[in-house]
């Protein structure tokens, strides 16, 4: 009777459980957005192919609409799809929004820097950031000149591989990781400089890995599984490691600093951090310093040279547009002058393919997660102060009426009936508000200079028929990661 009496309260218990979750599930999501009912403990984990987390979103906003609630586990998301809810949420309600979601990954990066900075010091870091990268040439004449000299050193580390086969990887990677390395530290690596390539190395594995299965479940449910081995440790290890350097870089440059003549990002950072130490309350450390200028680092190398390496990629399945582009460059620059920001404004066309490929690759799928500051009334729904959003991007970036047959390669996309290059509101490659890339025109930069530059120099030779390239990504989350391939350049006579 005894063990019955137990049995009995146990079922007791495990039923008032369940109700008081489902109770206070309805309770607490009455005026939220629509979505499938969570279950307790995973909430709609089941509901989401890990996999193809964008794709899961793709198929729930057919049915819930353009803003819809899911749970992974316990942790509350508002995800935004399509064109003008994106919009919306970016730009007109930029400021409720404009949160940093927790990326648990990159744990040793919270609340500091600029990217996974989601506390008080954030503001006024991305403004410092924004201001000193402009003085630094953001967009302006002195990052072209940083990137035309970078270019010869590319160049001729493609020369060195004397039409024989090779992976781009870290060539291409050389490139933007020095630009980068110049504005920060004033250095600059030879391409096979053994601390240049670990970096790289460690910017690389973590793109591929964040982008992983694992790390989208380890990044939405890490109180179930941070004490699990995996390859979460493994990031972590990695930003752990970048964010040293970023220290001992940071240290040095302090040690020797004279506030009467910054010589680089990094002097200047230092210099505002003491001017407001002796102002505020809130102390700046090195280590804050060292956060900052290791976002800066991963995000000016990693995202330019993938985005290149998948640039070429494609270029490579379609041979004519390598064609085309080959015949506005002898036009427009012919074969010795090296590339200029001005060339732009006559080459509608590497326009276009610039801006293609970056939309077709849609490297980072689903934004990073924004956050709500404050309770928020969105499209009639209340979002609580606290909550995850996610505005996509590639539900921007492939909508079907903006960019028709939007999931193929297309540089028509971006060019008028006269083959003119044509905007478009809905290129969000860069997200848009609040949080926007800081390094948007760096980037954008680098990838028409470098671009042109390796094609005014090199034909590219595939290894395999450029039928049987295949472009689909070999990973999708954080990122979408490019197929690992080998190709030839062959020097333009």
């Amino acid at each position: 009777m005894a063990a019955l009496g137990i049995t009995v309260a146990l079922l007791m218990w495990l039923a008032t459980l369940l109700f008081v979750t489902i109770w206070k599930h309805i309770y607490s999501s009455w005026k939220l957005p629509p979505g499938p009912f969570p279950l307790p403990i995973i909430g709609n984990i089941l509901q989401i192919e890990l996999k193809n987390i964008p794709k899961s979103f793709t198929r729930l906003a057919e049915r819930y609409g353009p803003v819809f609630t899911l749970y992974f586990g316990p942790r509350r998301v508002v995800v935004v799809h399509g064109y003008k809810a994106v919009r919306e949420v970016l730009l007109q309600h930029k400021n409720q929004f404009s949160g940093r979601g927790e990326i648990p990954a990159f744990h040793p990066h919270k609340d500091r820097g600029i990217i996974f900075n989601n506390g008080p010091t954030w503001k006024d870091t991305r403004r410092f950031s924004l201001t000193t990268l402009r003085d630094y040439g953001m967009g302006k004449v002195g990052n072209e000149q940083r990137i035309q000299k970078e270019a010869h050193f590319l160049l001729e580390e493609l020369r060195k591989t004397q039409g024989q086969p090779f992976d781009p990887t870290f060539v291409l990677g050389g490139g933007p990781c020095n630009v980068i390395a110049d504005i920060l530290f004033s250095k600059h690596f030879d391409y096979s400089d053994k601390t240049c390539l670990r970096l790289m190395n460690l910017f690389n594995e973590n793109f591929y890995l964040l982008s992983t299965s694992w790390l989208q479940l380890y990044n939405n449910l890490s109180c179930y599984v941070h004490y699990l081995p995996g390859s979460h440790r493994k990031v972590l290890k990695n930003v752990s490691e970048i964010k040293q350097y970023a220290l001992e870089q940071v240290k040095e440059q302090h040690a020797s600093l004279d506030p009467s003549h910054p010589r680089n990002f990094t002097d200047c950072l230092l210099i505002e951090m003491e001017k407001e130490n002796q102002s505020a309350e809130l102390g700046h450390t090195l280590e804050d310093a060292a956060v900052t200028v290791a976002d800066l680092f991963f995000a000016g190398t990693e995202t330019t040279s993938t985005t290149l390496r998948y640039g070429l990629l494609i270029l490579m399945k379609y041979p004519e547009i390598e064609e085309k582009l080959h015949e506005e460059i002898d036009r427009v620059i012919g074969p010795s002058r090296i590339p200029a920001v001005k060339d732009r404004l006559q080459m509608p066309y590497m326009d276009a393919v610039v801006h293609e490929i970056q939309r077709f690759i849609n490297l980072v799928p689903s934004n990073l997660p924004h956050e709500t500051t404050q309770d928020t009334i969105f499209r009639g729904y209340v979002i609580p102060k606290g909550t995850v959003v996610i505005p996509t991007l590639d539900s921007v970036l492939f909508d079907a009426h903006e960019f028709p047959d939007p999931y193929t390669f297309k540089p028509e996309h971006f060019l008028n009936e006269n083959g003119k290059f044509k905007y478009s509101d809905y290129f969000k490659a860069f997200s848009a508000g609040k949080r926007v890339c800081v390094g948007e025109g760096l980037a954008r930069m680098e990838l028409f200079l470098f671009l042109s530059a390796i094609l005014q120099h090199f034909n590219l030779k595939s290894l395999v028929n450029p039928k049987d390239i295949d472009l689909n990504p070999t990973v999708i989350g954080f990122g979408c990661i490019p197929p690992h391939y080998k190709l030839c350049v062959i020097p333009r006579s």
